[in-house]
């Protein structure tokens, strides 16, 4: 969804209002979809409705952020515990894949094709754990949290230090260590939360 990517991704910033006429012509689209979308993004939070003001971006606040880390490092440690077990053949060689080209580009210092890659890698463990609302709630979790995902991953220290964790917890799933790998990740999205508590800005 267009509009909800420009929020997530700071173009509409908080506290600003959307005039559906106005987005409905820089999209090139008739009003009705504008409006059907802001009521669904209101639903989820990214949207309130102030009288005599209308449509408000509310976006994600930084503390929004810091509980879907605290939320990820409780769950997401269980999907790779579980992909440990279940992941295909398939999705093992794409995990190496992505592994691999996320080294080149690391080294190219790549931040977009980093960011790219880190939510792949991820988006196979979550899918690999075979748990459908594991893998709904973390796709959306990361979804929600992608300009600080993006923030944290220009930092070259923190895209290398990602890269060797990312390394670690696919060698444990490739060997089948359930616990190494839960206990892994979990200090993965940790340090990833530790990391964007020192950016200055990292909300929309």
């Amino acid at each position: 969804m267009t509009i909800e990517n420009d929020i997530l991704n700071g173009r509409y910033k908080p506290g600003e209002s959307l005039n559906e006429s106005k987005v409905a012509s820089e999209l090139n689209v008739s009003r009705t979809p504008v409006r059907e979308a802001i009521r669904q993004l209101e639903l989820e939070g990214l949207i309130a409705y102030i009288p005599n003001k209308g449509a408000i971006v509310k976006g994600m606040s930084s503390e929004d952020i810091r509980d879907i880390y605290d939320i990820r490092i409780k769950i997401e440690g269980l999907a790779a515990k579980r992909a440990a077990s279940n992941i295909t053949p398939a999705q093992l060689r794409e995990l190496r894949e992505v592994v691999e080209f996320e080294e080149f580009y690391t080294n190219k210092g790549d931040a977009a094709q980093i960011l790219k890659l880190d939510t792949r890698f991820h988006e196979i463990i979550f899918k690999a754990s075979g748990s459908r609302l594991l893998n709904r709630t973390l796709t959306s979790f990361h979804h929600y949290i992608q300009r600080a995902r993006s923030l944290s991953l220009m930092d070259k220290e923190r895209a290398k230090q990602a890269l060797e964790e990312h390394r670690s917890i696919m060698k444990a799933i490739e060997i089948g260590d359930r616990e190494k790998a839960e206990s892994l990740m979990a200090q993965h999205i940790m340090n990833a939360s530790e990391n964007i508590e020192k950016l200055e800005d990292y909300s929309s």
